[in-house]
């Protein structure tokens, strides 16, 4: 769908909340502030890709400040990636200072206050993504705000010439094949996230960390596998089980939990998809899965709902 909002003919104050309204639809709360408040223009596009929520923005300059009364009583956290297309932005998050210029894209997580902002009319890209299905392929999200990554090259070019192309045929595309090309783009933006030497070593400024590190990505590589366990991933990275389990049990999670938790999320992510014709007790055996009643309960405990109410309500807003 397009939405325009054209603030040359709203008075300022009605203008202010008209945008404010627009962007905060699109992704979560958040505060704008216009810098010409009598003359603003701006468009956006807006297009759904399963778990993946693509925007294109046209706008005036703006400054976007998402403060944490925003998301206090949120349970599930995103991240944007801001992709600008001529015109430098502007990003401030958690004490780190940074900006992104054409040919490159910048992540911005919902869970923590932030500032976002450029000086001129710019257009841009804005991918929604949620935070788990991040953190189920890469490891943790919260050191990932505000970092910028080369879209020049590599992996991030292929991501974003993808992005590109996804646009460029999505009206063309039914359900399934918009939720695949969602998950294509998902795919590509963690794998350009893991090639960054910046983010591994975010994680291994110490051997423990380094240690946990390849724990949890043997771990995330390996989901599928059923005698996926402690015992395995310990052997896998040559430490002693005992180890294994205290760099977990420093983190606040045991290593059983942990695998558990990215193994639904996955689930999740199945259960929702449009073309996908397994059922629940294939899905759940498909991500490692023996059980299938331990499996819904803590699928219930993880999300509030069962397996089959997911793909029920997924149904729904589809139609």
């Amino acid at each position: 769908m397009t939405i325009i909002f054209n603030r040359a003919h709203t008075q300022a104050p009605k203008g202010d909340e008209t945008w404010q309204q627009v962007v905060s639809e699109a992704y979560f709360p958040l505060e704008t502030d216009c810098r010409d408040r009598s003359n603003f223009y701006g468009t956006m596009d807006r297009w759904s890709l399963g778990v993946v929520g693509l925007s294109r923005i046209q706008c005036d300059a703006v400054l976007y400040r998402r403060k944490r009364h925003h998301f206090l009583n949120e349970t599930e956290s995103s991240l944007l990636i801001a992709i600008p297309e001529n015109e430098e932005v502007q990003f401030s998050q958690n004490q780190r200072r940074t900006s992104c210029k054409p040919g490159g894209f910048l992540v911005e997580r919902s869970d923590a206050p932030y500032e976002y902002w450029h000086d001129g009319r710019n257009v841009q890209w804005v991918l929604k993504v949620p935070s788990a299905s991040v953190r189920a392929r890469v490891g943790p999200a919260e050191r990932l705000g505000g970092l910028t990554f080369d879209g020049r090259e590599g992996v991030a070019s292929y991501f974003l010439s993808s992005l590109r192309m996804a646009v460029s045929h999505v009206a063309q595309l039914d359900d399934a094949a918009r939720e695949a090309a969602g998950n294509h783009l998902l795919d590509l933006l963690c794998l350009a996230i893991r090639n960054d030497s910046r983010v591994l070593g975010s994680s291994t400024s110490t051997i423990r960390s380094a240690h946990l590190y390849r724990a949890e990505q043997f771990i995330r590589e390996h989901l599928k596998a059923p005698d996926l366990s402690p015992a395995v991933v310990a052997d896998a990275c040559g430490i002693s089980l005992r180890y294994l389990q205290q760099l977990f049990t420093e983190t606040g999670q045991s290593v059983n939990g942990y695998i558990r938790d990215r193994r639904l999320v996955r689930c999740s992510e199945d259960l929702r998809a449009a073309g996908n014709a397994a059922t629940v007790a294939e899905i759940a055996y498909r991500w490692g899965f023996a059980d299938q009643a331990q499996f819904s309960k803590h699928y219930k405990a993880r999300f509030g709902c069962t397996p089959t109410e997911t793909r029920k309500e997924a149904g729904r807003l589809r139609t």
